[in-house]
């Protein structure tokens, strides 16, 4: 399994596929790890060689104790890339693997050929957050579990899905603690709802219908208001769209990035 060190994190990466195929990041969310893409890499495969990777914090990649932040976690993006000997890539990235890709458009734009921002935001609830990483570093994730999960999947997929949505609470109450504070940290203290107009590269929005952490209304609507040229893509699944609707997804990513590498 390759390894690279970034800072002070240890990161975890996967890249696969034809060597003359464009580069496809695929960024996952706070609480789950590279495995999150597994549903729609057969769907990929054939278009794209594929660079996975564990945020900090999550996965088999370290979780250095403290708030990290996106500039950090963007910055581990591009040290991945540097390692897998990628220059410049499409990155597609969910929730907090959405927000870690606008940033990483805004501050390395010459590594982003495109980006899909998937089920994701530039602006969430600071009180929320910070009520949630303080909770999570005293009482651990069990305390947010039942939460966290009411919000990743529908209900109806998660109850005809049971081994799914067994495995993502495993994995969730199986990582460190301080990686998902650390991750929590970012979102809170993101800056990025101002900043949204200097994003130029190609960029896909993906929301879903059954989303209640990040909908269209609130969240999607904004950065295709403020990132020019941006396309909206709806599709049927709750906030962990790769696992409810791997094959749509699939279908709106290969359309977005095919040619634009």
């Amino acid at each position: 399994m390759p390894f690279v060190n970034v800072g002070d994190a240890r990161l975890h990466w996967k890249l696969e596929g034809a060597s003359t195929a464009p580069v496809l990041v695929l960024l996952n969310s706070i609480g789950t790890d590279m495995d999150l893409w597994d549903p729609v890499l057969p769907f990929l495969r054939d278009r794209f060689r594929l660079l996975r990777i564990d945020a900090r914090g999550h996965g088999a990649s370290s979780a250095p104790t403290g708030d990290y932040t996106l500039v950090s976690l963007a910055n581990d993006v591009a040290g991945v890339m540097e390692a897998a000997g990628v220059e410049r890539a499409g990155i597609a990235g969910v929730s907090l693997g959405g927000m870690i890709a606008m940033q990483l458009a805004l501050d390395a734009p010459a590594r982003v050929a495109g980006l899909a921002l998937i089920c994701t935001s530039a602006t969430m609830d600071r009180s929320a957050w910070t009520d949630r990483v303080a909770l999570v570093r005293d009482a651990g994730l069990a305390s947010i579990a039942d939460l966290v999960m009411g919000r990743f999947l529908s209900p109806d997929f998660a109850a005809e899905r049971m081994e799914i949505s067994e495995a993502v609470r495993r994995k969730l109450l199986a990582m460190a603690p301080e990686g998902y504070a650390g991750c929590g940290a970012a979102i809170r203290d993101m800056e990025l709802a101002d900043r949204l107009g200097a994003i130029a590269c190609p960029t896909l929005v993906v929301t879903g219908d059954r989303d209640t952490s990040t909908p269209l209304v609130g969240h999607g609507d904004h950065l295709l208001a403020a990132i020019e040229g941006a396309r909206h893509v709806r599709l049927a699944a709750a906030h962990l769209a790769p696992l409810e609707a791997p094959e749509a997804l699939a279908v709106a990513l290969t359309e977005h990035f095919t040619n634009r590498n």
